[in-house]
């Protein structure tokens, strides 16, 4: 994988991060909590995809398709888990 291909999918997945904190809103704690979760769903899914020789929507070297899916994956999953338990909600 060249350098741009990291950096790209890198700024794909922040976009992803933050796009999910401007519809789930929260503070700067939870925007970061998104971000992070984003690339580590984005990178897993990308590598995933690459090792088991899977392919939808590939954009260059990137496995863009599955590392999508992954990463809004885990994003809704560390939502349910770590963020979803409002106190206000009660």
């Amino acid at each position: 994988m060249t350098l741009a291909a990291f950096i790209f999918g890198g700024l794909i997945a922040t976009f992803y991060g933050a796009a999910f904190h401007l519809i789930r809103g929260g503070g700067l704690g939870q925007l970061i909590v998104y971000i992070l979760l984003s690339w580590i769903g984005f990178w897993a899914g990308h590598f995933i995809s690459e090792q088991l020789n899977l392919s939808f929507f590939s954009l260059g070297q990137l496995n863009l398709g599955i590392a999508t899916i992954t990463s809004v994956f885990l994003m809704i999953i560390g939502y349910w888990i770590l963020i979803g338990k409002n106190p206000k909600d009660s």
